[in-house]
């Protein structure tokens, strides 16, 4: 994790690309949950509740909003600049940035709302405390600030 979030490198692959050669719109929502996904596990949570650090194991996308900027237009490595925005009793908003390896270009920004599931109900059901600290240095309150990061 850097200051002012967390930077994850992801893989962009040649069938990514559209008939143009530039990266599907459909693919950067893909390259976040990549982003986070990686950073979850690294921390122990996993689908299978048997398997998982969190009970916390079901979380739905809600919402998800992204504006592009510049074209992805080749295979390779990129970077995901992601924070949360605010964590409520059921839900979660991360905010994202799509950037180039060197992280000098914003290809897409956006957010993205995470709900929190029962996985017998598929009711929205409250984070747990463990999921709570494991995300707090995520938050911005957390964060001393983020003056590159755009409004979402």
């Amino acid at each position: 994790m850097t200051a002012g979030g967390v930077h994850e490198t992801v893989q962009v692959h040649f069938d990514d690309l559209d008939a143009m050669g530039l990266l599907h719109n459909s693919r950067y929502a893909v390259l976040v949950e990549r982003a986070i996904g990686a950073f979850w596990h690294r921390l122990g949570w996993a689908a299978d509740p048997a398997r998982s650090a969190f009970r916390d194991v079901l979380m739905a996308v809600r919402e998800f909003k992204v504006t592009y900027h510049v074209p992805i237009a080749e295979p390779g490595e990129q970077s995901v600049h992601f924070w949360l925005e605010r964590m409520g009793r059921t839900s979660g908003v991360y905010g994202f940035r799509v950037l180039s390896a060197d992280r000098a270009t914003v290809h897409a920004e956006g957010y993205r709302v995470n709900v929190n599931l029962d996985p017998a109900t598929f009711r929205p059901t409250p984070f747990s405390e463990e999921i709570r600290e494991a995300a707090a240095p995520l938050l911005l309150t957390a964060l001393a600030a983020l003056p590159e990061a755009a409004p979402c």
